[in-house]
């Protein structure tokens, strides 16, 4: 998560699933450099086929809880990995998206995964993923955003002040992510256990990724087509308001391609993995169906 923006059943969070979670560190050989992987597993070890799930910035794996503990994935494998830098994971010795990419294929490659799906910065790195060919899977893409008019303009202003004003405006939008999580319709104990993992962030990390997805962003070159033409089976899933948004130039063009789906929740959504589990849950079955 970069960007600002029925049942009576409660959602389900890390600690309250009966599905059985491990959670563990691995080692990942890239190159010459080992990545630190902090992750969040469930589902049989050997099942037919597996699922990695990438939070969103200052997230950690344990933000996928609630799609995890759903009825509609049991039998399957589900990876949820903290993105390096982020949460308190180790970070990175490159926070480039191309580094991203090139270390979270590996990840995928060893663990033989069928389906990647991905929210706001984890989306973006899913999205690199397939555009470079480093992945050709189904991927399911939460709250991306494609270039800058899909971010707030605030939180556009944000990153940029963190070029002259060093690690304040990060550490600006660290103290306003706590009041936005009490906002999300979750158990207030649900609540703590994600605003714990939100207080883990290093604002230095956090100013060093902010400005390499603000470059990212910048360096737009029609992203939306460029993907459309990779052939990949994608949904792209995004809420009417509170999760960045797409411009009506990628949409329309993203909707014309026969193999994406764009799909649009009613009403305000910030937290997707968390507060819509279910919607997500059924276009990762979608995204598997078709892997």
């Amino acid at each position: 998560m970069w960007s600002l923006g029925g049942d009576d059943e409660e959602p389900v969070g890390l600690g309250h699933t009966e599905r059985p979670m491990s959670v563990m560190s691995r080692r990942t050989s890239v190159r010459d450099m080992e990545t630190e992987w902090e992750i969040v597993e469930s589902g049989p070890a050997d099942a037919r086929q597996t699922v990695l799930l990438l939070p969103g910035g200052m997230c950690s794996a344990r933000s996928y809880a609630e799609v995890m503990a759903e009825p509609s994935l049991d039998g399957v494998r589900l990876i949820a990995a903290t993105m390096p830098g982020h949460a308190g994971a180790p970070r990175p010795d490159d926070f480039s998206a191309e580094h991203y990419v090139q270390i979270t294929a590996e990840l995928a490659k060893s663990k033989g995964v069928d389906v990647i799906a991905g929210f706001s910065m984890g989306a973006q790195v899913a999205f690199n993923m397939v555009v470079s060919g480093a992945f050709a899977g189904p991927v399911v893409l939460l709250g991306i955003s494609l270039s800058s008019p899909d971010e707030p303009l605030l939180f556009r202003a944000i990153i940029r002040l963190g070029s002259v004003l060093g690690t304040l405006p990060a550490a600006v939008l660290k103290m306003g992510i706590a009041p936005m999580v009490k906002k999300a319709h979750l158990p207030p104990e649900r609540q703590a256990e994600l605003i714990a993992d939100f207080k883990n962030n290093s604002t230095r990390d956090m100013r060093r990724g902010l400005l390499a997805y603000a470059d990212w962003l910048r360096h737009d070159d029609d992203r939306a087509r460029r993907f459309c033409e990779t052939g990949v089976p994608a949904w792209f899933l995004h809420a009417e308001k509170g999760d960045g948004a797409l411009t009506d130039h990628e949409r329309a063009t993203l909707g014309a391609c026969p193999h994406i789906q764009v799909v649009t929740l009613p009403g305000e959504v910030f937290f997707l993995p968390n507060e819509a589990p279910e919607p997500i849950a059924d276009l990762v079955t979608q995204a598997l169906a078709a892997a």
